[in-house]
């Protein structure tokens, strides 16, 4: 099935960029590359159930399977070992990227309370966006009483534009709420 954010992209996304950054090559128009969510887990090396709940939950955000991430050393700062489960993430591309980021734009980041917009600060110099949530709640896939912990995740949207003011142009074409 074809994600709605992947047929408004090339109807009128595509055209708008091509007049307002006057492209030569139709390669060169910005898209989505993919999206990675990330989750730190902190005491998921001592509480296996706390990082199979993380990531259950993390799957029905996605609709994807995620992976366990771990520890490449040791840090006795931290007490974490080497090759501890210290996080979850998984990584969307094609039409579960367009249909998880359509759900982000539309369902998830108006549910936040007293929600003034996503800043513009999340760029990293080359177009790339990132942004931090604060709880999983503001999904609707998420069943209030089946969580047992808030917890936040971060989210990366990867792209192919070069600047920054080409990714901001990219994503406020999709609709994403800036301040």
């Amino acid at each position: 099935m074809v994600q709605r954010l992947r047929e408004v992209y090339y109807r009128t996304v595509v055209p708008r960029l091509e007049k307002q950054f006057k492209y030569v090559n139709k390669l060169e128009i910005p898209r989505v590359e993919k999206i990675v969510i990330n989750r730190g887990v902190g005491e998921g090396w001592q509480n296996s159930k706390l990082l199979d709940s993380c990531l259950n939950e993390l799957n029905l955000i996605s609709g994807q399977r995620g992976i366990v991430t771990r520890s490449k050393k040791a840090i006795a700062g931290f007490k974490v070992r080497e090759k501890a489960a210290v996080g979850v993430s998984v990584t969307l591309r094609n039409e579960r990227m367009y249909g998880f980021l359509d759900r982000l734009i539309n369902l998830a980041l108006p549910r936040i309370r007293d929600f003034q917009g996503v800043s513009k600060k999340g760029f990293d110099g080359r177009g790339n966006y990132s942004l931090g949530l604060e709880e999983q709640l503001m999904f609707p896939e998420i069943d209030y009483d089946s969580i047992d912990q808030i917890r936040g995740m971060d989210i990366s949207i990867v792209t192919t534009s070069k600047t920054d003011s080409e990714g901001l142009a990219l994503l406020k074409e999709f609709g994403m709420p800036f301040q």
